[in-house]
């Protein structure tokens, strides 16, 4: 897992002087919230997320959405495109309501009011075993719904986080997501406690679509090489656990019947699968991804396009040479792969290679040290 980087002085002291009013605006909303109702305040966070993907100081984000979905959908319209960038904005101000409602939302005897529920059979039955499991999602839809809905079924889970830089937000973010009893691991360091968790047979979250940096396993993602998480193919290797694929995603808007979220699993991948393969990491990364393609594009106005999902680039592509044949021999064993994917993967790598030549030519020389 990531090391923590070190903050400077100033950067501590800017970060200390902040908390109090960070801290006591962001209470304050969750207080509104609660007061005004979910509904009402949804409302509101539609128009207020879409006024902000709209300003001046967003226009590179919003520039980066409209980029990735028309990679990712290239026979959509202009239209098409740009409301659904602009959705992903009201979808992410909304997704901050739902946090501060979550609690009383997702309850063991009241869930059912707010939630409904695809086949699950297979995945709540090897939850409820003596035998962990990896539940992998992505930032589509509400994980943290996905992630309470666990919890109040009274099953033992844990979930990766991230600790925020202000620690008073942090604590009450821990307090409301433990809340139904949600476990939070710690990212920095997690390698040394999720084996533990794993050995009393309970089980681990993640949320699997973040860029994993130069260190990560490339694999497709929409057709185009994304760094991910070594660690997630490692522990399932090493502990024999299945790895459960499933999200949450907003049923609409409010109406009638209020917020609703559906819930479902879309894959699951066992030891069997990987037993065989030649090259079994690679297979479970690039199997898990293409799960989250799928729960991406069920309601792609609920992902956050606007982040930098293909950030990292392969050591390939920065030192201009070939895309691999080792590599190539891998995608081509992943048995969903057609030929057109393929090729589109590796026309993709050849313009990321040439993007990233061209932004080192334009970097600007580090200034030399005076003699």
């Amino acid at each position: 897992m990531s090391k923590r980087r070190p903050q400077s002085r100033a950067s501590q002291l800017g970060a200390l002087l902040s908390q109090p009013l960070v801290y006591g605006a962001v209470r304050a909303l969750a207080a509104g919230v609660n007061i005004a109702g979910l509904e009402t305040s949804v409302r509101t966070a539609r128009v207020a997320g879409g006024a902000f993907a709209q300003a001046p100081f967003n226009r590179k984000r919003l520039d980066r959405a409209r980029a990735n979905l028309r990679w990712v959908s290239p026979g959509w319209s202009d239209e098409q495109i740009e409301r659904t960038a602009v959705d992903a904005y009201r979808h992410l101000i909304t997704l901050a309501m739902e946090v501060a409602c979550t609690p009383r939302m997702i309850t063991p005897d009241g869930w059912a009011a707010r939630v409904e529920v695809g086949d699950l059979r297979d995945a709540v039955g090897r939850l409820l075993s003596d035998r962990p499991a990896i539940l992998i999602t992505g930032h589509c839809g509400n994980w943290e719904i996905l992630g309470a809905w666990v919890a109040s079924l009274g099953i033992p889970i844990h979930a990766l986080y991230r600790p925020l830089d202000l620690a008073p937000l942090d604590r009450w973010l821990r307090r409301t997501r433990q809340y139904r009893g949600l476990g939070l691991i710690d990212k920095f360091g997690a390698f040394r406690l999720i084996p533990e968790y794993f050995r009393r047979g309970e089980s681990v979250a993640f949320i699997a679509d973040q860029n994993a940096g130069d260190r990560g396993v490339f694999v497709p993602f929409f057709d185009r090489l994304a760094s991910s998480y070594k660690s997630i193919g490692l522990l399932a290797m090493e502990f024999g656990v299945p790895i459960i694929c499933g999200g949450a995603r907003r049923l609409g808007v409010p109406g009638e019947r209020g917020l609703r979220y559906h819930i479902s699993v879309d894959d699951i991948i066992t030891p069997d699968d990987w037993a065989d393969r030649p090259d079994p990491l690679f297979y479970i990364t690039a199997r898990y991804r293409r799960s989250i393609e799928r729960m991406v594009m069920q309601a792609p106005e609920q992902y956050l396009w606007m982040h930098r999902a293909w950030k990292s680039r392969p050591r390939f592509e920065k030192t201009g040479r070939p895309f691999p044949g080792s590599l190539r021999a891998k995608l081509e064993e992943l048995p969903w792969m057609t030929q057109a994917s393929l090729d589109r993967i590796i026309a993709r790598s050849a313009q990321d290679a040439q993007e990233y030549t061209a932004s080192r030519r334009d970097k600007p020389a580090p200034p030399t040290a005076a003699h």
